[in-house]
């Protein structure tokens, strides 16, 4: 019986179903009473693989916690009559190092919230170098000129 256990565990390969990994959804989408709350919570709650949802109507914010596929979810948000239902593009203030540069600041973002945009791609050092070169802080700039 050992040899039979040996092949069957190496060379015996049983197909797994495929199971998606949990993951958290965010979606922004506006809410006005408590019947459009409780429509969205519906069409989300009702989904395969959804362990919880969470809403937030003053953010504007639903919040999908399970084993699901984020576009699904934005597509069952939508059929509901919410079109302009979109992921949460909103990070922390505190986490973007610009926050205040153009297209980060939304004035319809939640408070302490700004938009999630890259502004500023990161400077190699050769670009430091010659910026430093040119810079009011650097002593032997008017020698460089």
């Amino acid at each position: 019986m050992g040899a039979l256990t040996y092949i069957i565990s190496n060379f015996c390969t049983v197909p797994r179903p495929k199971t998606k990994a949990m993951q958290l959804v965010e979606i922004k989408v506006k809410m006005d009473c408590d019947g459009c709350e409780r429509k969205v919570r519906n069409a989300v709650a009702t989904m395969k693989g959804v362990k919880s949802v969470e809403i937030n109507r003053k953010q504007s914010k639903v919040t999908v916690n399970g084993c699901v596929d984020p576009n699904k979810v934005l597509n069952r948000v939508k059929r509901t009559g919410k079109k302009r239902a979109e992921f949460w593009p909103y990070v922390p203030q505190h986490v973007v190092s610009y926050p205040h540069a153009s297209g980060v600041y939304d004035k319809r973002a939640p408070a302490g919230y700004v938009r999630n945009v890259q502004t500023f791609p990161a400077s190699t050092e050769t670009e430091e170098k010659y910026m430093s070169l040119f810079s009011e802080d650097n002593v032997n700039a008017c020698s460089i000129m």
